[in-house]
Protein backbone atom coordinates (compact mmCIF):
# COMPACT_ATOMS: atom_id res chain seq x y z
CA UNK A 1 0.00 0.00 0.00
CA UNK A 2 1.73 3.32 -0.88
CA UNK A 3 1.36 6.07 1.72
CA UNK A 4 1.16 9.78 0.81
CA UNK A 5 1.36 12.05 3.91
CA UNK A 6 -1.77 14.61 4.08
CA UNK A 7 -2.53 17.58 6.84
CA UNK A 8 -4.01 15.61 9.53
CA UNK A 9 -4.37 12.24 8.53
CA UNK A 10 -2.34 9.93 10.84
CA UNK A 11 -0.42 7.10 9.33
CA UNK A 12 0.45 4.17 10.66
CA UNK A 13 3.61 1.56 9.63
CA UNK A 14 3.14 -2.24 9.48
CA UNK A 15 5.67 -4.77 9.06
CA UNK A 16 9.74 -4.65 8.92
CA UNK A 17 11.33 -2.51 8.21
CA UNK A 18 13.84 -2.65 5.26
CA UNK A 19 17.86 -3.18 6.28
CA UNK A 20 19.67 -1.69 3.28
CA UNK A 21 23.00 -0.76 4.13
CA UNK A 22 25.27 2.01 2.49
CA UNK A 23 27.99 0.79 0.09
CA UNK A 24 31.52 1.98 0.97
CA UNK A 25 33.86 3.98 -1.13
CA UNK A 26 35.58 0.26 -1.23
CA UNK A 27 32.91 -1.28 -2.79
CA UNK A 28 31.82 1.79 -5.07
CA UNK A 29 35.56 1.80 -6.56
CA UNK A 30 35.37 -1.76 -7.83
CA UNK A 31 32.08 -1.24 -9.46
CA UNK A 32 32.93 0.10 -12.52
CA UNK A 33 33.54 -2.61 -15.41
CA UNK A 34 37.24 -1.10 -16.15
CA UNK A 35 38.64 -1.02 -12.28
CA UNK A 36 39.49 -4.78 -12.06
CA UNK A 37 41.71 -4.86 -15.27
CA UNK A 38 43.30 -1.24 -14.79
CA UNK A 39 44.07 -2.33 -11.34
CA UNK A 40 45.59 -6.11 -12.69
CA UNK A 41 47.91 -3.89 -15.86
CA UNK A 42 49.17 -1.43 -13.09
CA UNK A 43 50.32 -4.55 -11.04
CA UNK A 44 51.80 -5.65 -13.94
CA UNK A 45 53.77 -2.19 -14.95
CA UNK A 46 54.88 -2.39 -10.83
CA UNK A 47 56.21 -5.53 -11.54
CA UNK A 48 57.84 -4.97 -14.71
CA UNK A 49 59.35 -2.24 -12.68
CA UNK A 50 60.71 -3.70 -9.81
CA UNK A 51 61.76 -7.37 -10.88
CA UNK A 52 64.47 -6.22 -13.16
CA UNK A 53 65.76 -4.53 -10.21
CA UNK A 54 65.61 -7.70 -8.33
CA UNK A 55 67.74 -9.25 -11.31
CA UNK A 56 70.51 -6.71 -11.18
CA UNK A 57 70.93 -7.22 -7.08
CA UNK A 58 70.75 -11.45 -7.44
CA UNK A 59 74.27 -12.72 -7.33
CA UNK A 60 74.24 -15.66 -9.43
CA UNK A 61 71.24 -16.92 -11.90
CA UNK A 62 68.95 -19.36 -9.80
CA UNK A 63 68.22 -22.85 -11.59
CA UNK A 64 64.90 -22.86 -13.69
CA UNK A 65 64.81 -19.47 -15.10
CA UNK A 66 65.46 -17.72 -18.45
CA UNK A 67 69.32 -18.64 -19.56
CA UNK A 68 69.45 -16.75 -23.00
CA UNK A 69 70.94 -13.75 -24.46
CA UNK A 70 69.94 -10.50 -24.68
CA UNK A 71 68.52 -11.41 -28.30
CA UNK A 72 66.88 -14.35 -26.86
CA UNK A 73 65.10 -12.30 -24.43
CA UNK A 74 64.01 -9.45 -26.63
CA UNK A 75 62.34 -12.12 -28.46
CA UNK A 76 60.87 -14.02 -26.51
CA UNK A 77 59.28 -11.10 -24.82
CA UNK A 78 58.25 -9.68 -28.61
CA UNK A 79 56.61 -12.59 -29.33
CA UNK A 80 54.67 -12.41 -26.13
CA UNK A 81 53.62 -8.58 -26.48
CA UNK A 82 52.20 -9.21 -29.85
CA UNK A 83 50.04 -12.93 -29.25
CA UNK A 84 48.93 -11.37 -26.04
CA UNK A 85 47.75 -7.83 -28.06
CA UNK A 86 46.38 -10.15 -30.70
CA UNK A 87 44.39 -12.19 -28.16
CA UNK A 88 43.03 -9.21 -26.58
CA UNK A 89 41.71 -8.23 -29.15
CA UNK A 90 40.32 -11.45 -29.64
CA UNK A 91 38.57 -11.82 -26.01
CA UNK A 92 37.16 -7.64 -26.59
CA UNK A 93 34.97 -8.96 -30.36
CA UNK A 94 34.21 -11.93 -28.24
CA UNK A 95 32.67 -10.15 -25.37
CA UNK A 96 30.87 -7.96 -27.67
CA UNK A 97 29.39 -10.28 -30.13
CA UNK A 98 27.85 -12.13 -26.41
CA UNK A 99 26.44 -8.60 -25.30
CA UNK A 100 24.75 -7.95 -28.47
CA UNK A 101 23.32 -11.74 -28.59
CA UNK A 102 22.29 -10.98 -25.61
CA UNK A 103 20.71 -7.69 -26.22
CA UNK A 104 18.74 -8.98 -28.60
CA UNK A 105 17.78 -12.40 -27.94
CA UNK A 106 16.99 -12.23 -23.87
CA UNK A 107 16.65 -7.90 -22.95
CA UNK A 108 19.09 -5.38 -22.90
CA UNK A 109 18.70 -4.58 -19.14
CA UNK A 110 20.84 -7.81 -18.45
CA UNK A 111 23.75 -6.57 -20.00
CA UNK A 112 25.25 -5.22 -17.18
CA UNK A 113 25.03 -8.95 -15.14
CA UNK A 114 27.26 -9.45 -18.22
CA UNK A 115 29.77 -6.49 -17.69
CA UNK A 116 29.73 -7.21 -13.95
CA UNK A 117 31.31 -10.80 -14.22
CA UNK A 118 34.44 -11.03 -12.42
CA UNK A 119 35.68 -13.70 -15.01
CA UNK A 120 35.70 -11.36 -18.05
CA UNK A 121 37.34 -8.82 -15.86
CA UNK A 122 40.14 -10.86 -14.83
CA UNK A 123 40.31 -12.20 -18.91
CA UNK A 124 41.02 -8.69 -19.84
CA UNK A 125 43.26 -7.77 -17.15
CA UNK A 126 45.54 -10.93 -17.85
CA UNK A 127 45.77 -10.89 -21.49
CA UNK A 128 46.30 -6.96 -20.84
CA UNK A 129 48.90 -6.79 -18.30
CA UNK A 130 50.69 -10.03 -20.26
CA UNK A 131 51.09 -7.67 -22.95
CA UNK A 132 52.10 -4.27 -20.79
CA UNK A 133 54.56 -6.91 -18.81
CA UNK A 134 56.09 -8.03 -21.66
CA UNK A 135 56.97 -4.10 -22.79
CA UNK A 136 58.34 -3.03 -19.51
CA UNK A 137 60.50 -6.19 -19.34
CA UNK A 138 61.64 -5.32 -22.65
CA UNK A 139 62.91 -1.95 -21.93
CA UNK A 140 65.41 -3.32 -19.03
CA UNK A 141 66.83 -5.90 -21.50
CA UNK A 142 70.71 -4.20 -22.48
CA UNK A 143 73.63 -4.91 -24.94
CA UNK A 144 74.25 -8.21 -27.31
CA UNK A 145 76.37 -10.80 -27.67
CA UNK A 146 79.14 -8.70 -28.31
CA UNK A 147 78.88 -6.09 -25.71
CA UNK A 148 80.62 -5.86 -22.50
CA UNK A 149 78.00 -4.10 -20.37
CA UNK A 150 75.02 -7.00 -21.25
CA UNK A 151 71.98 -6.98 -18.75
CA UNK A 152 69.56 -10.03 -19.06
CA UNK A 153 66.62 -9.96 -16.63
CA UNK A 154 66.32 -13.19 -16.05
CA UNK A 155 63.71 -13.63 -13.40
CA UNK A 156 61.86 -10.97 -15.45
CA UNK A 157 61.46 -12.70 -18.32
CA UNK A 158 60.52 -16.00 -16.57
CA UNK A 159 57.59 -14.38 -15.05
CA UNK A 160 56.29 -13.22 -18.49
CA UNK A 161 55.95 -17.19 -19.86
CA UNK A 162 54.21 -17.83 -16.69
CA UNK A 163 51.74 -14.74 -17.13
CA UNK A 164 51.49 -16.27 -20.77
CA UNK A 165 50.44 -19.97 -19.03
CA UNK A 166 48.35 -17.79 -16.31
CA UNK A 167 46.77 -16.05 -19.62
CA UNK A 168 46.00 -19.56 -20.96
CA UNK A 169 43.98 -20.89 -18.21
CA UNK A 170 42.26 -17.84 -17.45
CA UNK A 171 41.37 -17.82 -21.20
CA UNK A 172 39.86 -21.58 -21.13
CA UNK A 173 38.00 -20.48 -18.32
CA UNK A 174 36.35 -17.39 -19.81
CA UNK A 175 35.23 -19.91 -22.69
CA UNK A 176 33.30 -21.80 -20.42
CA UNK A 177 31.55 -18.32 -19.15
CA UNK A 178 30.92 -17.43 -22.14
CA UNK A 179 29.18 -20.45 -23.08
CA UNK A 180 27.28 -20.64 -20.18
CA UNK A 181 26.60 -17.21 -19.49
CA UNK A 182 24.28 -17.13 -22.82
CA UNK A 183 22.14 -20.20 -21.90
CA UNK A 184 18.81 -18.94 -20.77
CA UNK A 185 18.40 -21.25 -17.58
CA UNK A 186 21.74 -20.09 -16.62
CA UNK A 187 20.45 -16.27 -17.35
CA UNK A 188 17.15 -16.75 -15.39
CA UNK A 189 19.34 -18.24 -12.46
CA UNK A 190 21.64 -15.59 -12.12
CA UNK A 191 19.15 -12.61 -12.29
CA UNK A 192 16.82 -15.08 -9.69
CA UNK A 193 19.49 -15.58 -7.29
CA UNK A 194 20.48 -11.65 -7.36
CA UNK A 195 16.95 -10.96 -6.47
CA UNK A 196 16.77 -13.52 -3.48
CA UNK A 197 20.09 -11.58 -2.01
CA UNK A 198 17.91 -8.19 -2.55
CA UNK A 199 15.27 -10.03 -0.71
CA UNK A 200 17.27 -11.21 2.25
CA UNK A 201 18.77 -8.00 2.69
CA UNK A 202 15.06 -5.85 2.42
CA UNK A 203 12.86 -7.65 4.28
CA UNK A 204 13.46 -8.97 8.25
CA UNK A 205 11.24 -12.00 8.12
CA UNK A 206 11.83 -12.14 11.73
CA UNK A 207 10.58 -8.93 12.83
CA UNK A 208 6.99 -8.60 14.59
CA UNK A 209 4.50 -8.13 12.59
CA UNK A 210 1.55 -7.25 15.32
CA UNK A 211 4.57 -4.96 17.34
CA UNK A 212 2.85 -1.14 17.26
CA UNK A 213 4.24 0.79 15.13
CA UNK A 214 4.63 4.36 15.19
CA UNK A 215 2.42 6.82 14.05
CA UNK A 216 2.57 10.44 12.49
CA UNK A 217 0.15 13.85 12.15
CA UNK A 218 0.77 16.55 10.54
CA UNK A 219 -0.17 19.23 13.13
CA UNK A 220 -1.82 22.56 12.38
CA UNK A 221 1.13 25.04 11.36
CA UNK A 222 3.63 22.04 10.11
CA UNK A 223 4.97 23.54 6.26
CA UNK A 224 5.48 21.36 3.32
CA UNK A 225 8.54 22.39 1.38
CA UNK A 226 9.30 20.55 -1.82
CA UNK A 227 12.37 18.47 -1.81
CA UNK A 228 14.13 18.89 -5.13
CA UNK A 229 17.60 17.46 -6.07
CA UNK A 230 18.91 21.24 -8.39
CA UNK A 231 20.81 20.31 -11.35
CA UNK A 232 20.52 16.61 -11.30
CA UNK A 233 18.31 13.91 -13.01
CA UNK A 234 18.03 10.42 -13.38
CA UNK A 235 16.54 7.16 -12.09
CA UNK A 236 16.26 6.76 -8.41
CA UNK A 237 18.75 3.67 -7.57
CA UNK A 238 19.14 3.97 -3.63
CA UNK A 239 17.90 5.97 -0.68
CA UNK A 240 20.33 5.93 2.36
CA UNK A 241 17.78 5.41 5.45
CA UNK A 242 20.07 5.74 8.15
CA UNK A 243 21.54 8.86 6.58
CA UNK A 244 18.20 10.13 6.11
CA UNK A 245 16.98 9.61 9.23
CA UNK A 246 20.10 11.11 11.06
CA UNK A 247 19.48 14.03 9.05
CA UNK A 248 15.64 14.57 9.39
CA UNK A 249 16.75 13.82 13.03
CA UNK A 250 19.19 16.84 13.20
CA UNK A 251 16.72 19.17 11.63
CA UNK A 252 13.48 18.13 13.43
CA UNK A 253 11.73 17.34 10.61
CA UNK A 254 9.88 14.46 8.73
CA UNK A 255 10.91 13.47 5.07
CA UNK A 256 7.88 11.76 2.68
CA UNK A 257 9.65 10.57 -0.22
CA UNK A 258 7.09 10.30 -2.72
CA UNK A 259 9.06 8.77 -5.38
CA UNK A 260 9.80 4.74 -5.67
CA UNK A 261 13.15 3.61 -5.77
CA UNK A 262 13.52 3.08 -9.93
CA UNK A 263 11.41 6.05 -10.46
CA UNK A 264 12.89 8.50 -12.99
CA UNK A 265 13.28 11.82 -11.79
CA UNK A 266 13.56 15.13 -14.42
CA UNK A 267 15.78 17.88 -13.09
CA UNK A 268 13.75 19.87 -10.70
CA UNK A 269 11.23 17.53 -10.18
CA UNK A 270 10.43 16.76 -6.67
CA UNK A 271 11.01 13.48 -5.20
CA UNK A 272 9.14 14.30 -1.91
CA UNK A 273 8.22 16.86 0.67
CA UNK A 274 9.59 17.65 3.56
CA UNK A 275 7.59 18.60 7.23
CA UNK A 276 9.02 20.94 9.52
CA UNK A 277 7.45 24.22 11.57
CA UNK A 278 10.46 26.37 10.61
CA UNK A 279 11.81 27.35 7.15
CA UNK A 280 15.00 25.42 5.58
CA UNK A 281 17.41 26.94 4.19
CA UNK A 282 19.01 25.87 0.80
CA UNK A 283 21.76 23.85 2.52
CA UNK A 284 19.14 21.85 4.75
CA UNK A 285 17.72 20.61 1.49
CA UNK A 286 20.82 20.03 0.20
CA UNK A 287 21.71 17.73 2.91
CA UNK A 288 18.41 15.97 3.29
CA UNK A 289 18.50 15.35 -0.85
CA UNK A 290 22.19 13.76 -0.69
CA UNK A 291 20.37 10.37 0.94
CA UNK A 292 18.88 9.91 -2.32
CA UNK A 293 21.23 8.56 -5.22
CA UNK A 294 20.31 8.90 -8.59
CA UNK A 295 21.45 7.09 -11.92
CA UNK A 296 21.40 6.65 -15.64
CA UNK A 297 19.78 3.34 -15.38
CA UNK A 298 17.86 1.54 -12.99
CA UNK A 299 20.31 -1.54 -10.95
CA UNK A 300 18.87 -3.69 -8.62
CA UNK A 301 21.17 -2.66 -5.43
CA UNK A 302 18.17 -1.91 -3.87
CA UNK A 303 15.31 -2.33 -6.60
CA UNK A 304 13.59 -5.75 -6.19
CA UNK A 305 11.17 -4.52 -9.06
CA UNK A 306 14.11 -3.95 -11.60
CA UNK A 307 14.68 -7.63 -11.33
CA UNK A 308 11.44 -9.05 -11.68
CA UNK A 309 11.05 -6.68 -14.83
CA UNK A 310 14.09 -8.03 -16.24
CA UNK A 311 12.49 -11.77 -15.90
CA UNK A 312 9.60 -10.04 -17.43
CA UNK A 313 11.12 -8.71 -19.99
CA UNK A 314 12.80 -11.99 -21.08
CA UNK A 315 9.28 -13.47 -21.17
CA UNK A 316 7.73 -11.01 -23.01
CA UNK A 317 10.38 -11.32 -25.76
CA UNK A 318 10.44 -15.36 -25.87
CA UNK A 319 6.28 -14.46 -26.15
CA UNK A 320 6.83 -12.57 -29.48
CA UNK A 321 5.56 -13.83 -32.78
CA UNK A 322 9.07 -13.69 -33.65
CA UNK A 323 10.48 -16.07 -31.27
CA UNK A 324 7.25 -17.86 -30.44
CA UNK A 325 9.11 -19.57 -26.93
CA UNK A 326 6.76 -20.27 -24.33
CA UNK A 327 8.17 -22.80 -22.80
CA UNK A 328 11.12 -19.92 -21.99
CA UNK A 329 8.16 -18.05 -20.47
CA UNK A 330 7.29 -20.70 -18.26
CA UNK A 331 10.91 -20.92 -17.18
CA UNK A 332 10.45 -17.68 -16.27
CA UNK A 333 6.86 -17.55 -14.33
CA UNK A 334 8.90 -20.74 -12.24
CA UNK A 335 11.74 -18.19 -11.21
CA UNK A 336 8.94 -15.75 -10.30
CA UNK A 337 6.56 -18.32 -8.49
CA UNK A 338 10.39 -18.79 -6.34
CA UNK A 339 10.17 -15.26 -5.49
CA UNK A 340 6.72 -14.58 -4.98
CA UNK A 341 6.72 -17.68 -2.50
CA UNK A 342 9.40 -16.07 -0.73
CA UNK A 343 7.74 -12.38 -0.79
CA UNK A 344 4.17 -14.04 0.11
CA UNK A 345 5.43 -15.70 3.51
CA UNK A 346 6.95 -12.48 4.48
CA UNK A 347 5.41 -9.05 6.48
CA UNK A 348 5.72 -6.04 4.31
CA UNK A 349 8.14 -3.48 4.68
CA UNK A 350 7.09 -0.50 6.61
CA UNK A 351 6.24 2.93 4.90
CA UNK A 352 7.41 4.19 8.07
CA UNK A 353 11.01 4.77 9.25
CA UNK A 354 11.60 6.11 13.11
CA UNK A 355 14.19 7.60 14.85
CA UNK A 356 16.15 5.91 17.92
CA UNK A 357 13.35 7.69 20.34
CA UNK A 358 10.66 6.31 18.61
CA UNK A 359 9.58 10.26 16.39
CA UNK A 360 8.89 9.44 12.67
CA UNK A 361 11.62 10.55 10.60
CA UNK A 362 10.95 9.11 6.79
CA UNK A 363 7.65 8.26 5.32
CA UNK A 364 8.51 6.19 1.90
CA UNK A 365 6.98 4.08 -1.01
CA UNK A 366 8.39 0.46 -0.30
CA UNK A 367 6.86 -2.32 -2.81
CA UNK A 368 4.40 -3.95 -1.55
CA UNK A 369 3.88 -7.66 -2.49
CA UNK A 370 0.41 -6.55 -4.45
CA UNK A 371 2.63 -4.60 -6.62
CA UNK A 372 5.31 -6.97 -7.11
CA UNK A 373 2.72 -9.70 -7.81
CA UNK A 374 1.04 -7.52 -10.71
CA UNK A 375 4.72 -6.58 -12.13
CA UNK A 376 5.29 -10.17 -12.74
CA UNK A 377 1.92 -11.66 -13.81
CA UNK A 378 -0.04 -9.01 -15.46
CA UNK A 379 2.13 -8.09 -18.96
CA UNK A 380 3.10 -12.33 -19.33
CA UNK A 381 -0.60 -13.03 -18.88
CA UNK A 382 -1.63 -10.23 -21.67
CA UNK A 383 1.00 -11.49 -24.19
CA UNK A 384 0.64 -15.35 -23.23
CA UNK A 385 -2.80 -15.49 -23.23
CA UNK A 386 -2.83 -17.46 -26.99
CA UNK A 387 -0.25 -19.89 -25.19
CA UNK A 388 -1.48 -23.07 -23.50
CA UNK A 389 1.34 -23.75 -21.08
CA UNK A 390 1.38 -19.56 -20.17
CA UNK A 391 -1.78 -19.44 -17.97
CA UNK A 392 -1.27 -22.84 -16.46
CA UNK A 393 2.00 -22.41 -15.28
CA UNK A 394 0.38 -18.90 -14.26
CA UNK A 395 -2.53 -20.95 -12.31
CA UNK A 396 0.04 -22.81 -10.55
CA UNK A 397 1.77 -20.22 -9.25
CA UNK A 398 -1.34 -18.31 -7.79
CA UNK A 399 -2.51 -21.93 -5.98
CA UNK A 400 0.38 -22.56 -4.63
CA UNK A 401 1.10 -18.68 -3.48
CA UNK A 402 -2.44 -18.89 -1.84
CA UNK A 403 -1.67 -21.45 0.57
CA UNK A 404 1.18 -20.35 1.96
CA UNK A 405 0.81 -16.29 1.99
CA UNK A 406 -0.26 -14.32 4.70
CA UNK A 407 -3.57 -13.32 5.11
CA UNK A 408 -3.44 -9.80 3.96
CA UNK A 409 -1.68 -10.86 0.46
CA UNK A 410 -4.90 -13.17 -0.32
CA UNK A 411 -6.90 -10.61 -2.18
CA UNK A 412 -4.03 -9.41 -4.17
CA UNK A 413 -3.69 -13.29 -5.14
CA UNK A 414 -7.44 -13.21 -6.55
CA UNK A 415 -7.27 -10.09 -8.75
CA UNK A 416 -4.96 -12.02 -10.19
CA UNK A 417 -6.04 -15.15 -10.09
CA UNK A 418 -9.36 -13.64 -12.07
CA UNK A 419 -7.29 -12.23 -14.70
CA UNK A 420 -5.35 -15.66 -15.32
CA UNK A 421 -8.58 -17.81 -15.21
CA UNK A 422 -10.07 -15.60 -17.87
CA UNK A 423 -6.59 -16.64 -20.49
CA UNK A 424 -6.56 -20.02 -19.24
CA UNK A 425 -10.57 -20.87 -20.50
CA UNK A 426 -9.66 -18.85 -23.93
CA UNK A 427 -6.87 -20.63 -24.31
CA UNK A 428 -8.81 -23.79 -23.60
CA UNK A 429 -11.34 -22.85 -26.09
CA UNK A 430 -9.35 -22.33 -28.86
CA UNK A 431 -7.19 -25.36 -27.99
CA UNK A 432 -10.96 -27.63 -28.51
CA UNK A 433 -11.40 -25.55 -32.02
Amino acid sequence: MALVAKDMQSTQASGALPDISRMNWWGRLWQPFWALPVAIVLGSIALGVALPEVDRGASRSLPGLFNGGPSGARDLLGSIAGAMISVTGLVFSITIVVLQLASSQFTPRILQGFLANRTTQTTLGVFSASFVYALTVLRAVRGDGADVDVFVPQLAVTVAYLLVLAAVGVFFAFINHITSSIQISNVISRIGDDARQRIERTYNASSDPDEPSPTWTADHGTKKTPLRLPERHGVIIRVDFRQLCRTAQDLQVVVSLQEPIGAFVAAGQPVGVVWTTRDLTEEDLKRIGKAVGLGPKRTTEQDLAFSIRQLVDIAERALSPGINDPTTATQIIDELHGLLRDLAVRPAISPVVADGQGRVRILHQPPTFAGLLNLATEEITHYGKDSLQVPRALSRMLDDLDRVARPGYRDAIEQVRQLVSAACQAGVARSAR
